[in-house]
């Protein structure tokens, strides 16, 4: 076999290739080692040209991709990945390094961008994503407008493989580049793609014809300047197109009369884990660490991949010896041959993992395919790079505060008492606003004070697209949520949605941006009389007003507001809670809970209203525990509250407990009665620490008809599943013990194991240093009263 097609006399030099194969990378390299052309043609925007010295630069590091936004619609955009195992890229870079120009020949990006809108409008909705030129490569192009085949997949399956990626492995990974004719891998797939076309289609896809024929015109232009020396790197179905006669006048009919937007190009990172999604911007490469892998080192690729994989898992703290590399390297190689592979591949070193370093385990082996396989490597881009003006102010914030984006998610602490904790937070919610989600809260690993933050942040490629999408609202990260706030505020269809607005503004620290919030806020609660609406609005409202102290923030004008939506809450609950089926009695419980959580924050703030609101909301959880029209849940619950208030007594609430329970309720509301009073945080205490609250249960629960069980046992078992392991095993213990033997004493005297015949006070002493230096220097031990007071 020798380079005879891929470059006749007088003809470019076509080099067909796999998009972002490490082993297509290695021969394009050879290649124009060989044959030493004039020009670098590549598939991809033209748009890029100016873009290309870009890619020497010393602190460009792929992955990268080329994006591509209309100027009027930033968020519509298109993306060209490079890896460094990509062919494009070693063309590039092969260019830059030897003095060559470089040129992009796809079709213009402001063709592809129009062209996807034009579709979108005919078809009513989005699509997920332009994977653009590059990235769109032999193995996933369309064969025809209602047929899709796949090339590599054809190749593989004539060849006797069930596996596309194992296929290509054994004739081109493993063929190695260098040894022999440099050109004759290009020969060998421009043979197959010529016969797969002429089979399935000449040119199929319409968008692919009109592709080819602008990179057609593109590589007439280039030899009429360089003659014949002209290569051209594009994807391998390509080829045969590029090759084929044709008249200008044809090619220039095709691209007659294009859709076209106004379109702007740059730079930006990328990762290895975008490489590996096949949707939306991703490039379906499966394992983009095992074929970075390929790429770099020089020899023994397996040998040098399971040692890279005993050095992951010793850094987990599993046990791998240089022994247990052997024997793996050792097996791949025999399952290689069993297999009838000239060389191991990753299936082969996976099965090899699994089997000899981790026992047999998929749990350590996702671990492997996560960091290694896949891995979360980040590309880096020159700060010259052309980007918005929004895109600027974030780089330049995110050095400052020493805001690395990472590909990898990481934790973030900030303490919001410390001006950089306090900036970091800022940014990052005012990221959010933008629709720019670098961060997200955690907010189970946030506490319950205002001064500290958990976040977890993670930096995806299309972040660039959001920036760019948000630059429309600003030139500085502070005016765009600013400016994006306030029309958010004016544009919210629900009161919750501005209460939520209003809060995120406190957090963003976005002053000139809450008085806007404010007056659409005060206009929406007094329009809207839903209680449901705002029962939802006041908990952030509230959790707002808390943010003053420790952000600096004014919250002054929330009160006024937060205690006039409370006394709305307070006049409409009661009828609101009146003839509630199930499903909805449920929900308005869970809005009862958040109210009295609010209002109960509320009184943190030195300028609310505190005794007013307070007494009001009491008076109102008073109605509904007696008012007989409301569903059972919800006067439990009123109960419940009272009882945590310290408004009512343990015998009260012992009271409203055996009125719910009487044989004249019917089962089903007085189980809803329990759900309510015992169900949530905390309920299971009550029935342990309260003998005659358990008793009460107890006792109706076993005068239940039998009838009537059935249908009240699902709401018992949600209520008690809730309930901590400890807490069931006690309430457990004490039904197994039966009435009347609760009491410690009683318990000591009938000889349970466990209970001594009396207080030990020695052991009691024993506790007291270490009470002592929780309490403080206070904590005076010197009488006996003391000691037992503090027992207590």
């Amino acid at each position: 076999m020798n380079g005879s097609r891929a470059r006749d006399a007088g003809q470019p030099l076509l080099l067909g290739v796999r998009h972002h194969g490490p082993g297509s990378a290695k021969a394009v390299r050879a290649a124009l080692e060989a044959s030493r052309p004039r020009v670098v043609l590549i598939e991809g925007p033209p748009e890029a040209d100016p873009l290309v010295p870009l890619a020497a630069a010393e602190d460009m590091r792929p992955p990268v991709a080329l994006l591509a936004h209309a100027v009027d619609e930033p968020g519509r955009s298109a993306f060209w990945p490079l890896a460094g195992f990509s062919p494009e890229w070693v063309a590039l870079r092969w260019a830059l390094e030897h003095g060559v120009p470089a040129r992009f020949i796809d079709l213009p990006a402001a063709h592809t961008l129009a062209w996807e809108r034009d579709e979108e409008d005919m078809d009513g909705g989005e699509k997920d994503g332009e994977d653009g030129g590059t990235d769109a490569g032999a193995e996933q192009d369309a064969l025809g407008e209602d047929v899709r085949v796949d090339p590599l997949g054809v190749l593989a399956d004539t060849a006797g493989y069930d596996d596309a990626e194992r296929w290509w492995e054994d004739v081109v990974e493993h063929r190695g580049a260098g040894k022999g004719d440099a050109l004759a891998p290009f020969t060998a797939l421009e043979e197959a793609m010529t016969a797969l076309r002429e089979t399935y289609g000449s040119g199929g896809h319409g968008r692919d014809l009109i592709r080819e024929a602008h990179m057609r015109l593109r590589i007439r232009d280039a030899r009429r300047e360089f003659e014949d020396g002209v290569a051209v790197v594009c994807g391998a179905w390509h080829v045969p197109a590029l090759r084929r006669r044709t008249g200008v006048t044809a090619d220039r009919a095709l691209l007659k009369g294009l859709p076209k937007v106004k379109t702007d190009v740059t730079w930006v990172p990328w990762t290895h884990r975008r490489l590996s999604r096949a949707g939306g911007y991703g490039a379906g490469i499966d394992s983009p660490g095992w074929y970075a892998h390929l790429f770099a080192v020089p020899d023994r690729p397996v040998e040098r991949w399971l040692t890279k994989v005993a050095g992951l898992l010793r850094a987990e703290d599993r046990t791998v010896s240089p022994g247990h590399v052997i024997e793996a390297v050792r097996l791949a190689e025999t399952l290689a041959a069993l297999r009838g592979r000239p060389l191991p591949g990753l299936g082969e070193a996976t099965d090899a993992v699994r089997a000899v370093m981790c026992e047999g385990s998929d749990v350590p082996l996702a671990l492997v395919h996560d960091r290694l396989v896949v891995g979360d490597v980040l590309g880096e881009v020159p700060h010259t790079v052309p980007a918005v003006p929004l895109q600027r102010d974030l780089e330049r914030t995110q050095r400052r505060l020493r805001l690395r984006p990472e590909a990898a998610e990481r934790e973030l602490d900030l303490d919001l008492r410390e001006e950089t904790g306090a900036e970091r937070s800022r940014l990052l919610h005012r990221l959010r606003l933008l629709g720019i989600d670098w961060g997200r809260p955690d907010a189970s690993r946030s506490g319950t004070g205002t001064f500290r933050e958990t976040w977890r942040l993670r930096w995806e490629p299309e972040l660039a697209v959001r920036t760019a999408e948000a630059g429309v609202w600003g030139t500085t990260v502070l005016a765009a949520a600013t400016a994006k706030a306030e029309a958010d505020a004016v544009a919210a269809r629900g009161l919750a949605d501005v209460t939520t607005l209003a809060e995120h503004c406190l957090l963003a620290a976005l002053p000139d941006a809450l008085p806007v919030v404010m007056r659409v806020l005060a206009d929406r609660a007094a329009l809207d009389t839903d209680v449901a609406h705002l029962a939802q609005a006041l908990p952030a409202l509230v959790r707002s007003l808390r943010y003053g102290d420790v952000r600096g923030t004014g919250t002054a004008a929330l009160t006024e507001v937060a205690a006039g939506l409370a006394e709305r809450v307070f006049v409409g609950l009661p009828p609101a809670c009146a003839g509630l089926d199930a499903d909805a009695a449920e929900e308005m419980r869970g809005h009862v809970d958040a109210v009295h959580g609010a209002l109960s924050l509320l009184g943190d703030v030195p300028a609310a209203p505190d005794g007013r609101l307070r007494a009001r909301w009491r008076a109102v959880l008073r109605t509904l525990s007696v008012r007989d029209t409301v569903p059972g849940v919800l006067r439990g619950r009123a109960v419940r509250l009272l009882l945590d208030e310290g408004e009512l007594a343990q015998d009260e609430a012992a009271r409203f407990m055996g009125l719910a329970l009487s044989p004249g309720t019917p089962p089903a509301d007085a189980a809803a009665w329990i759900e309510g009073f015992v169900g949530g945080s905390g309920g299971g205490l009550l029935l342990v620490h309260d003998e005659r609250l358990f008793g009460l249960v107890d006792r109706w629960l076993t005068a239940v008809p039998t009838e009537a069980f059935t249908d009240v046992l699902p709401l018992l078992r949600r209520t008690f599943s809730a309930y901590e392991s400890g807490v069931r095993r006690t309430l457990g213990e004490l039904v197994r013990r039966g009435p009347g033997r609760r009491d410690r004493t009683d318990t000591a005297a009938a000889g349970a194991p466990g209970f001594g015949p009396g207080v030990d006070e020695a052991r009691a002493d024993a506790v007291l240093p270490v009470l002592r230096l929780l309490l403080g220097p206070d904590c005076d031990e010197g009488t006996r009263g003391e000691r037992v007071e503090v027992r207590r």
